[in-house]
């Protein structure tokens, strides 16, 4: 009957997973491929604890019911020194095992982290809106909305804020989330592998327009990315004051959208109207 129920669980919960997209285990990027192993670390040095503990809190019942009258009865037993030793010498190890893995990788997976030389560092800068995420090339002169392109094996630097309510900015198959926050600037140092379309997203509640707040990321090569950089410059809008006050309203499930000019000071410029420096304070 037990071994039936088991089964019964096991085919259920295969099913009600099989639609999950378990991004954060197929990484395209070498952030997400560290971060990958320290979850699957953490979960294997977790397991000691418990797989054990969920076999015995149905071993232990079924083995000391009621009815079982074969096993040995000892009212009087108090102590055993290979209990003692097994329940607070695996977690130690267990805890010492995973304070070292992460005093190595807050070093290794610090997102302010360069990845590569400044030079060859694509910087995009991310100003979190209602709901909506607005991207600023600085370099190419350029912005979109819900939507970002990236070259493949090329370092990329976010330069992140907002503009509104603080949001979480997650690209979960390049790895890391980092928070945006207004008067404030996060960064976040990602790198794509592979080509492909990889999903983006706030990973923080704020407010009812929050599910539609997702963006794609085109990691492409060089040529391609050059392409979707002219093919962003032939859009007939500016970003100027004007579009922009319509940007910051709330809005939900937004349009990707292409801008062929922005104001360079832009990203600064929102991070001051909350920090007071453009008032003069």
């Amino acid at each position: 009957m037990l071994k039936k129920a088991l089964l019964i669980f096991i085919l259920i919960s295969c099913s009600l997973l099989s639609g999950c997209e378990l991004a954060l285990f197929d990484p395209k990027g070498p952030i997400g491929e560290q971060a990958k192993d320290l979850i699957i670390l953490s979960v294997a040095l977790l397991s000691i604890v418990i797989i054990p503990v969920l076999f015995m809190s149905v071993y232990f019942p079924y083995k000391y019911r009621k009815s079982n009258d074969k096993n040995e009865y000892k009212p009087k037993w108090e102590h055993s020194t290979k209990i003692e030793v097994i329940v607070w010498v695996v977690p130690c190890l267990i805890i010492t095992a995973l304070a070292v893995a992460t005093y190595i990788t807050s070093h290794t997976l610090d997102p302010r982290k360069p990845l590569g030389k400044s030079e060859d560092t694509l910087t995009i800068q991310v100003i979190a809106l209602d709901w909506k995420w607005l991207f600023v090339y600085p370099e190419q002169q350029i912005a979109t909305v819900n939507e970002i392109a990236i070259p493949v094996d090329k370092p990329v630097e976010f330069l992140i804020t907002s503009d509104t309510v603080m949001n979480s900015f997650f690209i979960p198959r390049l790895g890391s989330q980092i928070y945006a926050m207004a008067g404030m600037e996060n960064r976040l140092n990602l790198m794509a592998s592979e080509e492909g379309i990889y999903r983006g997203m706030s990973a923080n509640y704020s407010g009812f327009g929050f599910a539609g707040m997702k963006f794609k990321t085109h990691a492409v090569n060089q040529q391609g990315f050059e392409d979707w950089v002219n093919k962003v410059k032939t859009s007939p809008i500016v970003l100027d004051e004007a579009r922009l006050g319509e940007l910051t309203k709330k809005s939900k499930d937004h349009q990707v959208e292409y801008f062929a000019d922005v104001d360079p000071l832009l990203f600064k410029k929102t991070i001051e109207k909350y920090t007071g420096v453009q008032n003069g304070k």
